[in-house]
This record gives C-alpha cells, sequence and structure tokens, in this order.
C-alpha cells in the first residue's frame, strides 16, 4: 500500500499545477501503524514532487492505542507538527458499546504523551449514544479542558445502513439513537466550548483562537486539494475525482502506472450550492456578495423565513445561523438550494 501510495503522488504532482501545499493531512485509516521509516520515506516523496509552503500545517490521525512516546517523538522529526487523537470517549462503557479498540485509560494515557510532544492537539468526541447521559457528556468535555486540549470536534453518533450497529437497532438488541438527547447535548456543548473561549467556527468544530484546522478549514472554503490513496477526493476547483475505493483494485492499477478514479465537472449550479451548504456551516456565513447578483438577491428573500423563525441572521451582507438554526444547518442549507434550472448567469 505505501508503495501505491508513493507511485500516486508522483504520477499526480502537476494536479494543483504548481501550487505550494499549505496543509498536509494524514488519515482514512490507521497511518498511526506506519514506522518511522515509512513516514521518512512517505515525506520524502511529497517533497520531492511538490512545494510545501512555509509554515505547513502537518496533522496525523492516529488511534489512542497505537500512541507511544517513540512514535511522538518519530513523527515530530518527520515534520509533523499537529495531532488528530480519535478519544471518542472517556468512559469505557461507551467505548465498548461503540466497539473501538482502546479503552478509556488508553485515552488517558494517549493525551498525557501527547501534550509533551505536541501543542496542536485535536481530539475527536461522539455525542448522542444511548448510554451517554447529559452529565457524562459534560465530564467528557471537561477531560478535554483538563489537558488543555486547543481543538475539539463533536460529531452526534449516525447509524448507516450495513453496519452492524443498524442491524443491532433493527433487530432490538440496542436502544435507538434519540434525536431530541442529541439536539439538547448540541446545545450544551456550545454553551460549555463558548463559555471557555473556544471559537465555534463550523457545525463540528471547536477551536482556541488561532488553532483552527487549516486543513479542514480548506475545504469550506473551497479551496482546491489533492487526494492520495484508495476512496481519496481531490477538487481542482470545478471538477471532483474519487480514487476507486477498493484496495485490491487500487493497488493493481498503480502497478500498471495508472489510477483508478472517477470524475464530475461540477456546474455552476452545484457549485453554488456546494457554496451554500459548506458556508452557513461555518462561523463566517454565507457571504451573499460572493454568491452573486441574481444568486444573492434570491438567497435573500429564501432566508426571511429563516430569519423570521430565529434560525439565521443577516450581517454585514452574511447569512449565519443561530445556536437553533445550527440544529438543522443541513435542511436550511437544502432548502436555499438552487435548481438546475434555474440562470445564475447574471452575477
Amino acid at each position: 500500500m505505501l508503495a501505491a501510495l508513493l507511485s500516486e503522488i508522483v504520477l499526480r504532482k502537476d494536479y494543483l499545477q504548481g501550487e505550494p501545499l499549505e496543509t498536509i493531512y494524514i488519515g482514512g485509516g490507521t497511518p498511526s501503524l506506519l514506522d518511522t521509516t515509512d513516514f521518512n520515506l512517505l515525506f520524502e516523496t511529497i517533497n520531492s514532487n511538490f512545494k510545501i509552503a512555509p509554515g505547513a500545517e502537518v496533522t496525523i490521525e492516529a488511534n489512542p492505542d497505537d500512541i507511544t512516546d517513540e512514535k511522538l517523538a518519530g513523527w515530530k522529526k518527520a515534520g509533523i507538527n499537529r495531532l488528530s487523537i480519535g478519544i471518542q470517549s472517556f468512559f469505557d462503557e461507551d467505548l465498548t458499546w461503540m466497539n473501538r479498540a482502546h479503552n478509556a485509560k488508553d485515552a488517558h494515557n494517549s493525551l498525557r504523551s501527547a501534550i509533551t510532544y505536541f501543542d496542536n492537539i485535536t481530539i475527536d468526541l461522539i455525542y448522542g449514544t444511548p448510554l451517554l447521559t447529559n452529565e457524562k457528556w459534560k465530564e467528557n468535555i471537561n477531560k478535554a479542558f483538563t489537558y488543555g486540549i486547543p481543538h475539539v470536534s463533536c460529531y452526534a453518533l449516525t447509524v448507516e445502513k450495513k453496519t452492524p450497529l443498524y442491524k443491532m437497532i433493527r433487530e432490538e438488541r440496542t436502544e435507538n439513537v434519540d434525536a431530541d438527547k442529541q439536539s439538547d447535548q448540541f446545545l450544551l456543548l456550545m454553551q460549555w466550548m463558548e463559555a471557555k473561549g473556544y471559537e465555534h467556527y463550523e457545525i463540528s468544530n471547536f477551536a482556541k483562537p488561532g488553532l483552527r484546522s487549516r486543513h479542514n478549514s480548506s475545504y469550506w472554503q473551497r479551496k482546491k486539494y489533492l487526494g492520495i490513496g484508495p476512496s481519496a477526493h481531490s477538487f481542482d476547483g470545478v471538477s471532483r475525482q474519487w480514487n476507486v475505493s477498493n484496495n485490491n483494485t487500487y493497488l493493481d492499477s498503480l502497478k500498471k502506472g495508472m489510477i483508478s478514479f472517477e470524475k464530475e465537472t461540477l456546474t455552476e449550479v452545484q457549485q453554488l450550492n456546494e457554496y451554500i451548504m459548506t458556508s452557513l456551516r461555518t462561523m463566517e456565513g454565507l457571504d451573499l456578495g460572493l454568491a452573486g447578483d441574481v444568486a444573492g438577491k434570491e438567497l435573500r428573500t429564501g432566508s426571511l423565513r429563516f430569519i423570521h423563525g430565529e434560525l439565521m441572521v443577516l450581517e454585514k451582507e452574511h447569512l449565519k445561523l443561530t445556536r437553533k438554526g445550527k440544529l438543522l444547518a443541513d435542511g436550511i442549507a437544502a432548502d436555499l438550494f438552487f435548481t438546475s434550472s434555474q440562470n445564475l448567469l447574471n452575477k
């Protein structure tokens, strides 16, 4: 797999047309299993084929049970300057229910070690699970405060079809997700994080000032990006493409010096709808000026009912969701979408 990744990096060195890499994100699986030699080879290949911007943000995703002092030192030496740790919960019963490989002790140990090597750390936490009371949820958040974690990503549990959890719920072997409980815990989360000085800069993300995820922000700002590996997505400003998800097919294609992928060129309406979806999730909101004259007027009119319903506000030509509106972010965005038949050429 590593050899295939390195081959794809070389084959796609011109995708970004010489633009320097402002962020590098190593994730999408279990990259923390790689050893130091693998990382050195990976970065040698990246540096040989791309320009790296000064002060680039370089993140690695890591599972708590994979983190050791040796690996932390090796990552730092290799040039990684940001950690993303999948904590999910500090309670054993929740981790067992979620079928996670690590336990609460691993979660604590990983953070105790991580903060001695890195200042820029983000952790993932999950809310809205059947076993998570509001009291336990607050304790999870307080643990993040105790360790001084500057960035926290929090996600409501979603049940995907064809998963063991989906089957267990259907067979009534475990309790289903309670949407009202998830809403309550999200509202509490916003209060707790903002009270501690975190910026709620995107629906699921909170950061101390100056420590937002530059990588994730680039997605919401619709910057170009290159994805390497099975299922990886790329965006060149106009079209999207995504690699085949099957590992064997991916490996076989790279052995032949090819990349197996699908591609979609976005229409003007699709690009606008993506901007609506992503911008409304952010702290800055949707800039009516960037939407264009015709679309901006339509959005201003279409948002009035949400403004009157206290789900949205209009500030300095930016539409922003209120706390209550953030509970319904996807639905509000979808309601404001344009259809392919609408003429938006008059910008």
